[in-house]
């Protein structure tokens, strides 16, 4: 389901192996993470590393943000297993925030005491910006996206968690979703939408335009069958430049996830001409 990406590595959740695989793009390697005792996980659904390379993995079964540190050691976990189900997490801004199934809402957490500063949004089911399925979320320098499965809309809010406008709605017509799940932007604020129903993903303009769309359901690579989660990588283009054409320069990394068929993750890269 979920993937992210670290300095030479990206680390892919695995809800049938509880624990996740890790790709190590310097070393070449593949290895599966399945931690024990305290630090066990059972449903992965998505993850996420910070500046110091610790892991946080939202876990569905177990209902905590468990966390480990560079060596995959475990550090800690968050979130009362009775009172939560998170389904995405990010660190932004020493802050932990995590998408909160149970609550629908978005929980922000201290990234060093691990304690809960606040919660968003605090609104009726009547109001625009109240979340009926919170799934996925994306935090930038001023907003926060939030891919709500159960009103197939991306909600946009400030980091007060003011309400602002929302991109897509119900429907079969591009621009429109069925499914939408994982969720990315870019640094111009270009939007990623990876959704189920259509089998693609959409990307969008800061205004909400689409764009354009790539994907399509499966006959074979470069399609999707699926998909589950997008996420945006600048820091590993070194390994795939060697795969773009030379009239063109790779300026970052598109990944997507497949819940089925042969390929289950897909590399795609956003260029540019030289």
């Amino acid at each position: 389901y979920g993937i992210s990406s670290s300095a030479g590595k990206l680390y892919i959740c695995d809800t049938q192996l509880g624990g996740l695989e890790i790709i190590d793009l310097q070393k070449n390697e593949f290895s599966y993470f399945i931690p024990t005792g305290r630090g066990r996980i059972s449903k992965p659904v998505n993850c996420t590393t910070d500046g110091k390379g610790f892991l946080y993995v939202a876990d569905t079964e177990r209902n905590q943000i468990v966390i480990f540190d560079e060596q995959l050691n475990y550090i800690s976990s968050l979130g009362n297993p009775r009172e939560f189900k998170p389904t995405d997490v990010k660190v932004y801004d020493n802050k932990i925030w995590v998408c909160d199934l149970k609550s629908r809402q978005i929980q922000i957490y201290d990234g060093v005491s691990y304690q809960l500063l606040s919660q968003f949004p605090e609104l009726s089911q009547r109001d625009a910006g109240y979340l009926f399925s919170p799934t996925n979320l994306f935090v930038t320098k001023q907003k926060v996206y939030v891919s709500d499965f159960g009103d197939f809309k991306i909600k946009l809010y400030d980091h007060n968690g003011k309400y602002e406008k929302s991109i897509g709605d119900y429907g079969k017509s591009p621009g429109q979703f069925v499914r939408p799940k994982g969720i990315a932007v870019d640094q111009d604020n270009h939007l990623y939408v990876a959704d189920a129903g259509f089998e693609n993903v959409q990307i969008f303009d800061e205004q909400g335009q689409l764009l354009m769309f790539f994907g399509g359901s499966y006959e074979g690579s470069g399609d999707m069958w699926l998909p589950a989660k997008v996420t945006l990588d600048y820091q590993n283009l070194s390994y795939f430049q060697k795969y773009v054409d030379r009239k063109f320069i790779l300026k970052y990394l598109i990944y997507v996830t497949n819940q089925f068929g042969p390929d289950k993750v897909n590399v795609y890269g956003f260029v540019e001409y030289r």
